[in-house]
């Protein structure tokens, strides 16, 4: 069973259906219990940061979903969920901390004045995968797919090493990052189509490796 967590927040019943579509078994929960019995965790997240770490933290969930991720078993980012897993991000105009499981920051795109290109990024855009750093969750997809981004911030990783997969949209930023059991995707998956169920079935397929 793979527990996606719920903070009152997020892309939930999307996700949860995601990877019920993927031949996996998910549960909505807020239950600390059930996700630390979970075979896999999955984070999701829409809005903005702060507002999304507030929600863990109101229901109890930050310390149960640090020890989630640190527990071995698959554990999956969403968007905002990618996001929160770094040290630090700068929305809302200040300094915000995160989960710390990454190391690095949250930072916003260059205005549109800088870039010419519209905040937030919106659409399809295409991965570029890392040469160095085999990501299994791309293990059956095409060999750079398209998929869904909603955000105006991406994360800033201070180890390269982290990163399996980045996009261009003005700048080059992680797409996909990840450090042993714990990835972390800032596109929608469950919005991506083939490639994004395929996404999400070869995480459910980690259970038990």
């Amino acid at each position: 069973m793979i527990a996606v967590v719920d903070y009152g927040m997020g892309n939930l019943r999307s996700a949860q259906k995601g990877i019920e579509k993927a031949g996996h078994a998910a549960v909505v929960t807020d239950d600390p219990k059930i996700i630390l019995d979970a075979d896999a965790v999955v984070l999701p997240g829409v809005g903005a940061f702060r507002d999304c770490y507030d929600g863990l933290d109101a229901r109890g969930l930050v310390e149960p979903v640090i020890a989630a991720a640190k527990s071995g078993k698959p554990f999956l980012g969403i968007c905002v969920g990618l996001q929160l897993l770094f040290e630090t991000s700068e929305e809302g105009g200040h300094e915000t901390r995160g989960l710390g499981l990454l190391p690095g920051r949250i930072i916003r795109f260059p205005a549109a004045g800088v870039s010419r290109l519209k905040v937030p990024h919106m659409g399809w855009n295409q991965l570029r995968r890392s040469p160095e750093n085999h990501c299994p969750l791309l293990s059956d997809v095409d060999e750079s797919p398209y998929v869904y981004f909603v955000h105006s911030y991406y994360a800033q990783p201070s180890d390269p090493d982290l990163v399996y997969a980045s996009c261009h949209y003005g700048v080059e930023f992680a797409a996909i990052v990840g450090k042993d059991n714990v990835y972390a995707v800032q596109f929608h998956p469950e919005k991506s189509q083939k490639d994004g169920i395929r996404i999400l079935r070869a995480f459910g397929n980690l259970i038990g490796r």
